[in-house]
């Protein structure tokens, strides 16, 4: 056997101190295959973390997938539980998984956790990628990008696979994406898009939430070069890039991380901690430091080589607590008899810290679905240190209210007003997402009661209301133009909906409605503020109307926003207004080209007549199922 002491590019000793540290935060430059050249041959460098291994053999097309020879065999490097063979003559492209014989001499084989590309599903090889070489046109946008607490942010969220597909069914490419993508977002005025996970998964209907190669971008879709090449062109665009992130648990899949050599590696060895029994997966040891090096280095991977602006990191609740959808049986307390995983929580705090310092204008937003305090506060004041949370209770509470018939609607009236009284406790996003448009749950469109064209006029009311509610905007794709099936996670959007004429209208309504956004400072300025809302009435349950005001930071860019969830009309109905003068309608969902009545109030001339704790107030009509902005006259109101 060679000396592997004699060997050029093996990991240092620091590196390997520090991954056992928990603060390798680019153990993917020394862990998986790499292209070099040692003393003047080029090959490929594979090195592998397997502690518990009696041998790592490198198995392939060349050997017919054995690796069971001492020509195949890595070298253990002493005391460090790690692997390592420099392998001449192989190339980019190589085919290969790692043989592995575990302390009982079972032998099978692994897909490298570090591959920066895997086999198209349902094949499970990794392969040797070379990332270098993509030239990046996105320095201005990089320059320029901040995290938009007093600016814009609406996001697109989507599945890639099912957002459009070829007429045959076959997939587009990410550089075929690009194409149809980025002309789309500029249309309806999205700041970011937001992709479901797209690292490797074997199973398309986990859509990506159960990863066996988590530095593999999927090759559904393409190469990674293909996936920089859409990022890049969204970015020239101006366009942000999120990505969904998973690091709560991980898939059982064989050739994955599972007993990766032969023994709980990756996740936990004790099953009470390391089963996630709702979704049959394996939740990551998180008291391992090892393991906060995979997972940070994996964060840091995606903005480093990829260039995203941010990530929504799913299931943080989960994470956070011992109990998550557990049976009494099926958890332990922790150390000081608490249900909260303590080991996980430092790791949040460790990953928000470290994004930060080396990316300080990230979004990490956390899907925590529990009152679990200071999610968006800073690690130094004891919180997780994520600067934005997506507010379930505001979906939760909004969609319970949507879906009551008009009758019902009166009684609950609290579940519009609720709301605000949590809205700034955190940093808010305000999420209508997938989860709410599948198994069962309806579509957006097809929740609301009523008839045909009162459900249309329900959609628009609910975007109005998502829209001008303070914290920043997530709609999953199909919501935009009224998806009437809810989402079927196999074929693509129904896009021949655009045929009828009610559709494109809901179409040109939130294309209409997420350029007011972007353009009135009221709707986003001050959405962490306090000072940035204000009830006009919260408390006419009776009509089912609420009205509030929004500002910014000027005093000229004060909205009033009013908005009827019965469908009968209001006449004469009066609301208090902030300041003496003219108002005027800048938008309303009657508008006929987004499918309304056309009904629409002249300007309005406010009189000194006390209502809603206003010295001033007006009168005008509100339309059936309307949600109407109005702006006090000084320049010209955007129609």
């Amino acid at each position: 056997m060679a000396d592997i002491s004699a060997t050029v590019n093996l990991p240092s000793n620091d590196d390997i101190y520090l991954f056992h540290e928990g603060t390798n935060y680019r153990s993917y430059t020394m862990l998986g295959a790499h292209i070099a050249a040692e003393e003047g041959i080029p090959g490929v460098r594979f090195t592998v973390w397997a502690p518990h291994a009696t041998y790592v053999g490198l198995a392939g097309n060349h050997n017919g997938w054995d690796g069971t020879e001492d020509v195949d065999s890595l070298y253990k490097i002493p005391d460090s539980g790690i692997w390592s063979r420099f392998f001449p003559e192989m190339k980019a492209g190589t085919f290969y998984k790692y043989r592995i014989v575990a302390a009982d001499g079972s032998s099978f084989l692994k897909a490298d956790p570090y591959a920066f590309q895997a086999e198209v599903r349902p094949a499970t090889a990794s392969i040797v990628a070379e990332l270098d070489g993509y030239t990046w046109g996105d320095a201005a946008w990089r320059r320029r990008s901040k995290a938009p607490y007093q600016a814009p942010l609406n996001i697109y969220e989507m599945h890639f696979g099912t957002w459009r597909q070829k007429e045959d069914g076959e997939l587009f490419t990410y550089r075929e994406m690009s194409e149809l993508l980025i002309p789309y977002l500029l249309e309806m005025s999205y700041t970011h898009v937001e992709f479901m996970p797209l690292a490797e998964h074997p199973y398309d209907l986990s859509w990506g939430y159960q990863g066996t190669g988590y530095f593999a971008a999927t090759s559904r879709f393409g190469e990674p070069q293909d996936l920089m090449f859409l990022i890049d062109k969204l970015h020239q665009a101006g366009i942000g890039v999120l990505l969904d992130w998973v690091p709560a648990h991980f898939a059982k899949d064989a050739h994955g991380l599972r007993l990766f050599d032969g023994s709980p590696l990756y996740e936990y060895a004790d099953p009470m901690l390391a089963e996630k029994p709702g979704w049959g997966t394996l939740s990551f040891d998180f008291s391992k430091p090892e393991i906060s090096s995979f997972l940070i280095s994996n964060a840091l991977f995606w903005f480093e080589m990829y260039h995203i602006d941010g990530m929504r990191v799913d299931a943080v609740t989960s994470m956070l607590r011992l109990d998550f959808e557990k049976k009494n049986h099926e958890y332990r307390r922790n150390v000081n008899g608490g249900l909260e995983n303590l080991d996980a929580i430092r790791f949040i705090q460790q990953l928000n810290k470290t994004i930060y310092h080396y990316y300080p204008k990230a979004l990490m937003m956390a899907e925590e679905s529990s009152a679990w305090p200071g999610v968006t506060a800073p690690v130094h004041e004891g919180g997780l240190g994520f600067n934005y949370k997506w507010n379930m209770g505001w979906m939760n509470d909004t969609l319970g209210y949507i879906e009551h018939d008009f009758g019902e609607r009166p009684y609950h009236h609290h579940l519009l007003t609720f709301p605000i009284c949590y809205a700034y406790a955190e940093n808010y996003t305000l999420p209508l997402s997938h989860d709410e448009v599948v198994h069962g749950k309806k579509s957006l469109l097809d929740k609301m009661p009523g008839s045909y064209e009162q459900k249309f006029a329900g959609l628009r009311l609910l975007l109005g209301y998502h829209i001008s509610h303070p914290g920043k905007k997530l709609l999953f794709m199909g919501g935009e133009f009224g998806q009437y099936i809810e989402w079927k996670d196999q074929d693509q959007l129904d896009w021949l909906l655009l045929d009828y004429e009610s559709h494109r209208r809901m179409l040109a309504f939130t294309a209409a409605l997420n350029k007011l956004y972007v353009n009135e400072r009221a709707l986003w300025e001050l959405d962490h503020d306090m000072e940035g809302y204000q009830w006009i009435d919260a408390d006419d349950s009776g009509q089912s109307i609420v009205s509030y005001i929004r500002r910014g930071k000027k005093p000229v860019d004060t909205l009033l926003i009013i908005i009827n969830f019965q469908p009968v009309e209001r006449q004469l109905y009066r609301i208090g207004v902030p300041r003496p003068g003219t108002y005027e309608e800048l938008f309303s969902s009657e508008n006929i080209e987004f499918g309304g009545s056309g009904m629409h109030n002249d300007p309005m001339k406010s009189t000194k007549y006390e209502w809603h704790n206003q010295v001033n107030s007006i009168e005008l009509t509100i339309p059936p199922l309307s949600f109407l902005v109005l702006k006090k006259s000084g320049r010209k109101a955007v129609k």
